[in-house]
């Protein structure tokens, strides 16, 4: 058995490449083949969001604090927190980020690389604000 204690990583700031806003990662773990598991704890201030990306086995997220957004391609954009755990399907271009009041932290797991793409924009993500708690809001993917 392996202990990862907390304490052993420094926090590192997530690329402004893939990343909008100050965003931090904590406990980074990759584990070694035969598995191809990673993960990691993320912590968005308010409005910080993921690019779109896929990833190729899936995602999921375990939101541990806060609330946020998340949209898949295609789909509205829906508030989560505290508690929620949300999958994203493998190879299905989404984001995910905190909502302008509020920080959200979650640890996210998956196996194999994450595919970055193009940025939330600005305006995508202010458009995101007009969803209704818990509910869904416009379609941000066109």
């Amino acid at each position: 058995m392996q202990i990862h204690r907390h304490d052993d990583d420094a926090s590192t700031t997530a690329p402004e490449a893939t990343f909008t806003g100050d965003v931090r990662i904590d406990g980074y773990v990759r584990r070694d083949a035969p598995s191809r598991l990673t993960c990691a704890t993320v912590v968005f201030p308010p409005g910080a969001r993921t690019s779109w990306k896929t990833n190729p086995a899936g995602q999921t997220l375990v939101v541990t604090s806060g609330t946020g957004w998340a949209q898949s391609e295609g789909e509205d954009v829906v508030e989560v927190r505290a508690g929620d755990v949300v999958w994203c399907e493998p190879g299905r271009q989404h984001w995910e980020g905190a909502t302008p009041g509020s920080t959200m932290t979650y640890v996210a797991l998956h196996e194999g690389t994450v595919q970055f793409l193009d940025r939330v924009t600005d305006e995508q993500y202010r458009r995101s604000r007009g969803t209704a708690p818990r509910g869904v809001g416009p379609d941000l993917a066109s």
